[in-house]
């Protein structure tokens, strides 16, 4: 390139050309980093305190050169000024205020300059490019793109896009694969990144969209939207799950995904390597997605519990090994794609479990409504399993069940509240001894058991509340899914402070907003006071 500031005027434009078509960038940016390293090279000889400006024709190679001079009625600056006279010189009719050109002669590039001159063009393409690569792939994210692997540093694959390079990173790449360079490879393109080094483009073998788009080029039906993936989770290089819905009714979305003879399953499989792919039909029912999600295992019943966000799944005991899985893989896929924690319980453990649930209901209302224990078990036994329930339930349900009259059912309802009634006041006693002040007692939907807790996080005031986000205050607690029984220490889910009492995001956020609200009031006030006090002034 260092030629190329001596060269003559054809020779000039000849290497535009090839610079621009190699790096494919436009022909302008390279004359314009020509020209740059002109002016610099210009300044150098002519001296840096110059405004020195040169323009090379695209078409003809010509080059001018020339100092750019303001007129003024005193010199101050003999290097970028000039007097009116000198100016009539340069320019008939040149007035002061007016910026004139004075030419100047071309200059001989010694080794120094055309050394300097070649790094300034080499940046600036080199920036072009870059610039280049970054807008051609930015838009591209989620696509697969085949490229050609270039080397491998420390586990990382770095792979030849044609005009630019993709890294996978070993966390994104299929466990035990083998890679050499030159073998030609398929990924999704995950992330592009904007960095001072250039664009970086990462690409993924590993994420469940790799082999969403795989199955999309395998089975024309998705591609048309007539089939669509809805979940997807993956254990790279082991085992898969995705769960599919047809939106035409004529046509099976598993078996289209699989294919005659699992012809196209089997292409997506071989690509990553092996691993083992089940498809299963989504269906918008919870339950039945759970189910469907468990297979090759099956499934006797399956609890949702809303509030904590969990699925309690109940299989027959010889196949609960197959519906955990290998270390626990089916659950933990069948966790990923529902989105959902699972337990799985065997017929067993469900059994201890609800005779758990039903001495502790009895131990409940025996204690705090005075009553016997046949009694108290004919109450859970029809279902009901906390005070609230009894005491807030329709007075003919109470009284429907067999052996309960309306004069038992009313006097369970008055003895259930008197008990609610006794826990919140002893909330309420050590809600006032942690030191939670009573203005948060006035919030919308926080009950004093939930004022106790926020005291024991330490949240005391009005502007502590105010301080929280949404999902300080009520983001719900999630754990990994386990098998009931499994007593592998686990770190403690994290949640919300009031993550246990079920509140809603919306709740949340008006919580806050309420606790806020104060902040507001106090900014008004001033501003009133003050429109008070300049009245009387006015009066006075």
């Amino acid at each position: 390139m260092a030629t190329a500031i001596s060269a003559n005027k054809a020779e000039l434009i000849a290497i535009a050309n090839a610079v621009a078509s190699e790096k494919m960038i436009d022909k302008g940016i390279v004359i314009e980093a020509m020209e740059d390293a002109i002016q610099r090279a210009a300044r150098a000889r002519y001296g840096a305190e110059n405004d020195i400006r040169a323009k090379l024709d695209p078409n003809s190679g010509d080059l001018r050169l020339w100092r750019v001079v303001e007129v003024v009625e005193q010199v101050d600056d003999y290097y970028k000024q000039i007097d009116l006279k000198g100016a009539e010189k340069l320019q008939k009719g040149a007035a002061i205020g007016d910026f004139i050109v004075d030419p100047l002669p071309p200059i001989e590039f010694g080794r120094i300059a055309a050394q300097a001159a070649k790094q300034v063009i080499f940046q600036k393409v080199r920036d072009a490019e870059r610039d280049r690569q970054y807008d051609e792939f930015k838009d591209r994210q989620g696509e697969i793109i085949t490229g050609v692997v270039k080397r491998v540093e420390f586990g990382h694959i770095v792979v030849d896009l044609g005009r630019a390079e993709g890294v996978i990173r070993r966390d994104q790449q299929i466990p035990r694969e083998v890679v050499r360079v030159n073998d030609r490879i398929r990924s999704l393109i995950l992330n592009v990144r904007r960095e001072n080094r250039g664009p970086q483009i990462f690409l993924s073998r590993a994420h469940p969209d790799f082999m969403k788009k795989l199955f999309a080029q395998e089975v024309p039906e998705i591609y048309d939207g007539i089939i669509e993936i809805k979940a997807a989770a993956r254990d790279p290089g082991s085992r898969a799950k995705i769960g599919v819905i047809s939106h035409d009714s004529s046509i099976d979305p598993v078996g289209a995904c699989v294919g005659m003879k699992g012809s196209r399953v089997q292409a997506v499989v071989q690509e990553m390597q092996g691993e083992k792919i089940d498809i299963i039909p989504w269906s918008p029912d919870t339950a039945t997605f759970v189910v469907n999600a468990l297979q090759p295992a099956n499934v006797s019943r399956v609890v949702i519990d809303e509030e904590e966000d969990r699925i309690e799944v109940v299989v027959p005991d010889d196949q609960l090994s197959l519906a955990i899985g290998r270390r626990g893989q089916n659950v933990r896929l069948a966790s990923q794609l529902t989105a959902k924690a699972i337990d799985i319980l065997t017929e067993a453990d469900a059994s201890e479990k609800r005779q758990k649930e039903f001495v502790a209901n009895s131990e409940l209302f025996q204690n705090e409504l005075d009553v016997d224990e046949t009694l108290a078990q004919l109450l859970v036994a029809e279902g009901f399993g906390a005070l609230e329930e009894v005491a807030y339930v329709e007075l003919d349900e109470l009284a429907a069940i067999e052996g309960f009259d309306e004069d038992l059912a009313q006097e369970l309802q008055s003895r259930a509240q008197e008990a609610l009634d006794r826990r919140e006041q002893a909330a309420r006693d050590e809600r006032r001894g942690l030191g939670v002040d009573d203005a948060l007692a006035e919030m919308p939907y926080l009950t004093e058991a939930m004022l106790v807790t926020l005291g024991k996080a330490g949240i005391k005031t009005l502007d502590d509340l105010a301080d929280l986000a949404t999902d300080e205050l009520v983001e719900k607690k999630r754990a990994e899914p386990r098998r009931r029984g499994d007593d592998t220490p686990r770190p403690a889910p994290k949640g919300g402070i009031l993550a246990e009492y079920g509140l809603s995001d919306e709740q949340g956020n008006e919580i806050i907003m309420a606790a806020r609200a104060h902040w507001f009031t106090d900014e008004e006030e001033p501003a009133a006071d003050a429109g008070e006090e300049q009245a009387e002034g006015d009066e006075a």
